[in-house]
């Protein structure tokens, strides 16, 4: 998913119908990733990485010279302090990305739904947490709405949903230290995969020498899937955050959703993945915590538009 989370809007007045296209086709973008990631299930999870760290730099590069925001970037790589803060965001983003790209192969995208859902909830627990921030009544029962439904597939399998809550952690901790990186949602996302671009470049050598890869070695379909990963890896992270400067926060609160529906329905109707009862019962927990959380910026914005 995106670089970021709940931007701080820049257009305070309002929303704009350039922020609802940007924003409303990056989520839709995120939507349909599970089926691009699908044809690649027989592709291991590292070599997905590698390649859509490698085809993405290129896209991240090219939108910050057309920006002209590439001092930004030459700023940044001078600084140890954004470097180190870097390295940990990029650190966690690739094994979030691990796990999604796993889940989606081996059939747990009901899994992946269902992490993506939680994490609004656990990012104010975490403010809590971590920066004292004050829970309210609403958020309060709203995340433990969230904690029951993990309990209820806890106990209806017997242990812990841990793809769900690996999504929710990497992603919530991703974010938060996201919102300290003193740098624009693009130059760090360039940032992030110019950190990671050696390593992922030298796998991706090593594994050409090998034979052990698929990228011109394969069939013409997952070399094409392969190279097409830096588009779909780093266009819905642009138009997201061309998107969110001009969105308010009770709107990006609302259009973060259509992502894990997507990908929910996806995952019940496309790839037929069992839905039982239990499951039914606790995503209707998760999203009746939703509303509670979300309803209250919504009627927020609502009212400043009426005004």
């Amino acid at each position: 998913m995106s670089d970021a989370t709940s931007p701080r809007p820049a257009e305070q007045g309002g929303d704009s119908l350039s922020g609802y296209l940007f924003a409303t086709s990056a989520y839709v973008l995120w939507g349909f990733l599970p089926l691009y990631m699908k044809a690649l299930a027989h592709v291991s999870p590292v070599e997905v990485i590698v390649h859509r760290v490698v085809w993405s730099l290129p896209v991240a590069l090219a939108l910050l010279w057309l920006l002209g925001r590439t001092r930004d970037l030459k700023a940044a790589l001078r600084s140890p302090r954004m470097l180190g803060m870097a390295s940990m965001t990029a650190a966690i983003i690739s094994v979030n990305w691990g796990i999604y790209i796993w889940a989606i192969g081996a059939g747990r995208t009901l899994d992946a739904a269902l992490g993506y859902y939680i994490n609004p909830l656990f990012s104010i627990f975490l403010g809590a947490v971590l920066l004292r921030e004050r829970i309210g009544r609403r958020q309060g029962v709203a995340i433990a709405l969230a904690a029951v439904a993990v309990a209820i597939l806890t106990w209806e399998a017997g242990r812990l949903p841990v793809v769900a809550l690996g999504l929710t952690v990497t992603w919530g901790f991703y974010a938060f230290l996201k919102k300290w990186l003193p740098i624009g949602p693009n130059q760090g996302f360039a940032l992030e995969v110019l950190i990671l671009f050696p390593p992922a470049l030298g796998w991706m050598l090593w594994l050409g020498a090998s034979g052990g890869g698929h990228f011109l070695a394969g069939s013409s379909g997952d070399t094409a899937l392969l190279f097409g990963l830096g588009i779909v890896t780093a266009g819905p992270l642009i138009l997201y955050a061309n998107g969110a400067k001009k969105l308010r926060l009770s709107t990006i609160a609302v259009l973060q959703y259509i992502a894990p529906t997507m990908i929910f329905l996806t995952a019940v109707f496309v790839f037929h993945e069992p839905f039982s009862t239990v499951k039914a019962v606790a995503f209707a927990l998760i999203w009746t915590a939703l509303l509670i959380y979300t309803l209250p910026m919504l009627v927020a914005g609502v009212r400043d538009r009426a005004g």
